[in-house]
């Protein structure tokens, strides 16, 4: 793996910038707006990269509620998704997505859902 990064839902993105920019010092950019309304962004320093984004659904928090993913980006997602099947977990087909990532899902055996993504034109 080259790296892990958390991806964050929000149900304001605006607002959770104060915490994670003001408040912890990061940098944000590679923000993605939709209709002018900022949807997801990344905010980092030199060695912490988190993934903000729009939280679907209603701004209060829903009973089913996921939280936090964690958006993994192997050097491999071929190898990578053939690990994961060997040992017996199911995984998702591999997509390209049309935000420019192609990636696939795993749920772990405690549940949490894990996402392998690779820039499209890296595939």
């Amino acid at each position: 793996m080259n790296s892990c990064m958390p991806v964050i839902p929000s149900a304001d993105l605006e607002k959770s910038l104060r915490f994670w920019v003001e408040g912890l010092g990061l940098t944000m950019d590679r923000e993605i707006k939709r209709d002018g309304r900022l949807i997801g962004c990344m905010v980092h320093n030199d060695r912490l990269y988190f993934w903000l984004n729009e939280r679907d659904g209603t701004p209060i928090r829903p009973e089913n509620y996921e939280g936090v993913r964690l958006y993994w980006a192997p050097a491999d997602i071929h190898a990578a998704r053939a690990r994961l099947m060997q040992l017996g977990f199911d995984v998702s087909e591999i997509l390209d997505r049309d935000y420019g990532q192609t990636e696939f899902f795993v749920t772990d055996d405690d549940g949490y859902s894990h996402c392998f993504g690779v820039a499209t034109k890296a595939r």
